[in-house]
């Protein structure tokens, strides 16, 4: 892999407003919530599924993971914060009845509750994107708490509601704006979903970097959740040496699950479907299954250790 100096980073314009130490998730003000006795909501697991890089998965993966998820019993919420909507499409949500959405959530005009919409998988939930969104981060710029909207938005929810979710998955732009940065602020951690091409970990070293300096100014608590490699073409000897430098380079952040190159996955979204639901036998499918289920038994080890 070739040598780099990273440049597409969030803009200063945008870090420079970072406090030195960001509030915690239970309150838009700072400190958290006040005791009251009670016992602790059961927060939700917020994962941000992000890479600056485009058509490398991550709008698949937060598709059929969240569906994989829903299928083993937890309750899971997208949300759809691209622009583009294609999350929202390949969930079965038309856009004529995308009537509130994130972008209305963001500037503080719907609730979390208000925005959600049902999809056809039990368990899963969607707060749809539209056409709004492209506009969003000029508006952003002089909002108060401009990257923290997305998170106090759903720690507000998470506080009014006895009824929560299990997971909670941010669908990214491919690029590092706003957005982004509203959902790396939201989230507890960061699953990147890696293309095994060539360019890989050069895109993957940019996106690390961005992690930090969120971590640093707004964020202190995220992490990574992990790797997932997709577009895997084991006819293809690259698709082996990128996986292995991967592995290398991230060792065991790197999902042993591999999502491969299977055209079932790529039909499904344009009948609004996931791949789980379209053809649940195809190798695309049985791979995302399989990742839900790494993930869930790695998140028991970690509790456990």
């Amino acid at each position: 892999m070739s040598n780099f100096t990273p440049t597409n980073t969030i803009p200063t314009s945008v870090l420079a407003s970072a406090p030195t130490s960001g509030p915690t998730f239970g309150s838009a003000s700072g400190p958290g919530p006040i005791a009251t006795g009670q016992p602790a909501k059961k927060q939700p697991r917020i994962i941000a599924i992000a890479n600056q890089k485009g058509g490398v998965g991550k709008t698949t993966t937060a598709i059929n993971l969240g569906t994989g998820l829903a299928a083993i019993g937890r309750r899971v919420l997208v949300v759809d914060l691209d622009p583009q909507g294609n999350a929202s499409t390949g969930l079965g949500i038309d856009r004529r009845n995308r009537t509130v959405s994130s972008y209305d959530v963001l500037m503080g005009e719907a609730t979390v509750t208000e925005a959600q919409v049902a999809t056809a998988i039990p368990g899963l939930s969607i707060i749809p994107s539209t056409v709004d969104l492209t506009g969003a981060e000029l508006e952003l710029i002089d909002m108060p708490r401009r990257a923290y909207r997305l998170r106090d938005a759903l720690a507000a929810v998470a506080a009014e509601t006895d009824e929560g979710f299990d997971y909670v998955l941010i669908d990214s732009p491919p690029s590092l704006n706003l957005l982004t940065v509203n959902a790396l602020v939201a989230a507890k951690s960061v699953l990147v979903p890696l293309q095994c091409e060539f360019f890989a970990l050069e895109g993957l070293s940019m996106l690390m970097s961005t992690i930090e300096r969120i971590r640093k100014g707004f964020n202190a608590d995220l992490e990574i959740q992990g790797v997932v490699l997709t577009m895997y073409d084991k006819r293809n000897n690259l698709s082996d040496q990128v996986a292995e430098d991967v592995r290398g380079f991230l060792g065991d952040k790197v999902y042993k699950t591999i999502i491969p190159r299977n055209v079932r996955v790529s039909e499904a979204p344009s009948h609004g479907k996931p791949a789980l639901v379209y053809d649940h036998k195809c190798a695309g499918s049985l791979a995302y299954m399989q990742l839900a289920s790494e993930m869930l038994r790695r998140e028991r080890l970690d509790a456990a250790a």
